[in-house]
């Protein structure tokens, strides 16, 4: 197993990789199409502008590799902007289309009683608890999130979470072998990692 996660220039590499790392695998970082060469997992992390995210990828080449990746349903797994990104489209960046992936938009949190962004733990509402991922996390399990906007009009048939702030919305998505979420694993103790563990048996 070679584990690779997205080097764009911006995001939460340090925390992710020592996860992963703190499971027994060694990282390669991914910086170009040319690094997912060998490699068996993919993973995004998360943090960084959904715009700025786009452009990044698009000047290293990543967005197609990325892309190809997805299309041939090799594991992957999107964290918070790495999520994001997998809809069409975002408010954060009008006019910039995103991996168009999964079917839904991304919109702002928009509340006068709620703070923005939502930041803190959280349970997750699981669509099919029997699913592989689960494995070993308890029921409800909770993880930790920081985001100012959320996905919308999502495809039924991939949402694989829910959580509630302020009103429902989709906060975990699975097609295939690929994963992704809006909370942050890397952050979220004993059921992030254990999260993560469950992937990269994909």
């Amino acid at each position: 197993m070679q584990v690779g996660i997205v080097d764009y220039g911006g995001g939460n590499l340090r925390s992710l990789r020592r996860a992963v790392e703190s499971l027994g695998h060694e990282v390669q970082l991914v910086a170009s199409a040319a690094d997912l060469a060998g490699v068996t997992h993919l993973l995004y992390p998360g943090q960084g502008a959904y715009g700025d995210c786009l452009r990044k990828l698009e000047e290293r080449g990543l967005k197609e590799g990325i892309l190809d990746w997805i299309a041939a349903d090799r594991p992957f797994f999107g964290i918070c902007v790495g999520y994001q990104l997998l809809f069409s489209g975002s408010e954060e960046a009008p006019g910039q289309s995103g991996f168009e992936v999964i079917d839904g938009q991304i919109i702002k949190f928009q509340s006068d009683t709620l703070k923005i962004p939502h930041m803190g733990w959280n349970a997750l509402k699981l669509s099919d608890r029997s699913h592989a991922v689960w494995e070993g996390l308890p029921e409800d399990p909770y993880f930790y999130f920081v985001h100012s906007y959320y996905s919308v009009e999502v495809d039924p048939s991939v949402v694989a979470g829910v959580c509630e702030y302020g009103e429902p919305f989709t906060a975990c998505v699975i097609k295939g072998n690929l994963l992704a979420t809006q909370f942050h694993p890397e952050k979220s103790q004993d059921n992030g990692l254990k999260l993560i563990e469950n992937f990269l048996k994909f």
